[in-house]
């Protein structure tokens, strides 16, 4: 019986220490750069700003990618906001306590850490556009990897909150895509 309790006790300790790793490590030079990321991703704005890109140099294939893409962010905004950070109800790493250095420090947000909404909206767009363009993909979901990892540079999100972030974001936008293509058939060349 305390297999359970024991693995989540365990998975705690892993995360908190590889918070508390990365917390106390020195990266001066990555330091602004990821704070002004962790910054810029707020309110899905990268997400939105290559939609943007996609629609206009795309064609009707990159408006349909870009409509995909955020369809799933708002779908998977909506589910991780509402609905799993609630029940999750994790609380918020303790940055000072854990000598985050004050040059990555952003603003703390009120809302549970679990799972991270940054890292599942990141994860959701690159996916949504994968389902229509694939290739284009390659280089959203690296961006989303280094949203995800920003959040944890910073000092507002532990490890695991980003990981289930971004399994979030790829499995909800998988469903959002599916179902539009279902709704919404492709255009035909």
């Amino acid at each position: 019986m305390d297999g359970p309790v024991a693995w989540r006790r365990d998975a705690a300790r892993v995360d908190a220490a590889l918070y508390a790793a990365i917390a106390q490590t020195p990266t001066p030079a990555l330091d602004r750069a990821m704070a002004r990321l962790a910054r810029t991703a707020d309110y899905s704005r990268l997400s939105l700003a290559a939609a943007a890109v996609l629609a206009a140099a795309g064609g009707r294939t990159g408006r349909r990618a870009a409509a995909h893409g955020l369809a799933a962010v708002g779908v998977t905004s909506g589910l991780v906001n509402l609905v799993a950070k609630p029940l999750g109800r994790r609380t918020r790493p303790d940055r000072v306590g854990a000598e985050v250095p004050l040059a990555r420090h952003v603003a703390m947000p009120a809302t549970a850490a679990f799972p991270s909404g940054h890292a599942a909206s990141a994860f959701a767009f690159a996916t949504g556009v994968g389902h229509v363009l694939p290739r284009a993909a390659i280089p959203l979901r690296g961006l989303a990897a280094l949203v995800a990892y920003s959040r944890v540079h910073v000092g507002v999100h532990y490890p695991g909150d980003v990981v289930a972030g971004a399994l979030a974001g790829t499995a909800l936008a998988q469903l959002t895509s599916h179902a539009l293509a279902r709704r919404v058939p492709p255009p035909r060349p």
